[in-house]
């Protein structure tokens, strides 16, 4: 059954990189008839501090959230990274602790917007615009923790002027996967070098995926080597093909 609100949690890394990305995100949800609530105090979900060891900050900072969501709404996150740590990881993050059992109710109310937008409000859509040939990558986050592989392509596959020309290596990580990219730069950097390879033997002039921080990193190879491959997160090019001028 559609729910008539959600909260939006928008993610520290689309706030600062891609705003565009959680506005069409909240757009999309308010075009099938459902209230978007977007807390203004949300900043992030933990992962950082969670996958470097420091659990107790990681508590702080989650608590804070769970905390800004109090109603029995779904909460709609635009990443698979980070709807994964709220799912997934709260729980364990909180085990034996007096809020366990609040974080377990908050992560099953966690869903990542693809997924939502498919599963949940079963969306339908027309495609506005010209032909364009796009790529698609997978983040590891939104395959192996949130199960998130057929969503984005089903919405893909309803825009009848977009050819999607899959990665040779599409399930394999992009070289960021956060702190990873600081702790061990050479081994990310020859990673994200071959990803971007495969997105240039494409020759799609954009490369979608539905979490900003692979954006990020995939974006950022793509400019230091001269590419003009356009990154872009998939509910911005979705709201951009879809609605009505």
């Amino acid at each position: 059954m559609k729910p008539e609100a959600v909260y939006f949690f928008g993610t520290c890394v689309v706030d600062l990189f891609f705003p565009e990305a959680g506005l069409a995100g909240i757009e999309l949800l308010k075009r099938e008839g459902v209230r978007v609530v977007f807390p203004r105090d949300q900043t992030c979900c933990a992962q950082p501090a969670y996958n470097c060891g420091y659990h107790e900050e990681a508590r702080a900072v989650a608590r804070g959230q769970m905390a800004l969501f109090p109603k029995p709404l779904p909460v709609v996150v635009p990443s698979g990274s980070c709807a994964g740590m709220m799912k997934h990881h709260y729980p364990d993050l909180f085990e034996g602790t007096p809020e366990h059992a609040q974080a377990v109710a908050f992560a099953a109310r966690v869903h990542e917007l693809t997924q939502f937008l498919v599963d949940v409000l079963g969306v339908r859509l027309t495609d506005r615009g010209g032909p364009e040939k796009v790529t698609w990558h997978s983040s590891c986050h939104g395959l192996r923790e949130m199960g998130l592989e057929t969503e984005p392509k089903a919405l893909l596959s309803q825009l009848s002027n977009v050819t999607v020309v899959p990665l040779k290596r599409e399930r394999e990580c992009c070289g960021f996967g956060g702190t990873f990219s600081v702790r061990y730069p050479d081994i990310s950097a020859a990673m994200v070098t071959d990803k971007i390879a495969d997105v240039a033997s494409t020759g799609a002039p954009t490369v979608l995926s539905a979490d900003a921080a692979c954006l990020l990193n995939i974006g950022g190879a793509l400019s230091a080597a001269g590419s003009a491959v356009r990154p872009r997160h998939l509910a911005d090019f979705l709201w951009e093909r879809t609605r009505e001028s």
